[in-house]
């Protein structure tokens, strides 16, 4: 089983992020269950969501503690709670800024990790440029496919085109194929960039 916690801000698409996670992973014939952990459900307030995808049916209910895979959609919650909490030791990270991990202050959780799991995207800048909005959840969940391997972008695509229509969908399809696409670039540059 395949597990990813996503952190970020009410008002971020956090809880879309997971629900479209999931719905990709049907898309390819699998398993996958997405759900909310709310605080205070108010805009700007911490959120996390969960998504799980296996080739098998999932009966776990509970939040992930000890994720595979970590998607930051706000840079600011470095500082504010441990997003790193519980992170396997072969997980990936996708944090959604351009500056690198190092800039960051991040260094410390690099090590001993393998660097080219950990991947920045100024997913935020792509949501503007792409969608005409700040919301950074579908450049990460398509930059997420890149970086895992764990879903392909033409099920992102199809998730995407299930969720929204007409120029809306067509901006989130651009946004995520050149967030793919940034993320495969990084990686073959050997990430945590």
């Amino acid at each position: 089983m395949f597990q990813i916690r996503v952190h970020g801000r009410g008002g971020q698409g956090v809880v879309t992020a997971t629900e479209m996670l999931s719905v990709a992973a049907f898309e390819e014939g699998r398993h996958a269950q997405a759900f909310p952990s709310f605080g205070s459900e108010r805009t700007g307030a911490p959120v996390v969501a969960f998504c799980r995808i296996d080739d098998k049916e999932i009966r776990l209910r509970e939040p992930i503690m000890e994720p595979d895979a970590l998607i930051i959609q706000d840079p600011t919650l470095l500082h504010q709670i441990d997003v790193f909490a519980g992170l396997k030791q072969d997980g990936y990270v996708l944090l959604n800024t351009h500056h690198s991990f190092e800039t960051l202050g991040l260094s410390d959780i690099l090590k001993e990790r393998k660097a080219e799991r950990f991947c920045t995207l100024p997913a935020t800048e792509l949501g503007l440029k792409h969608v005409g909005r700040p919301i950074p959840n579908v450049p990460l969940i398509a930059g997420f496919a890149a970086l895992s391997g764990t879903i392909k972008l033409e099920s992102v695509i199809k998730a995407i085109n299930e969720k929204f229509s007409g120029k809306v969908a067509e901006g989130n399809i651009a946004a995520a194929t050149e967030s793919y696409y940034l993320v495969k670039e990084k990686i073959k540059g050997g990430a945590h960039a």
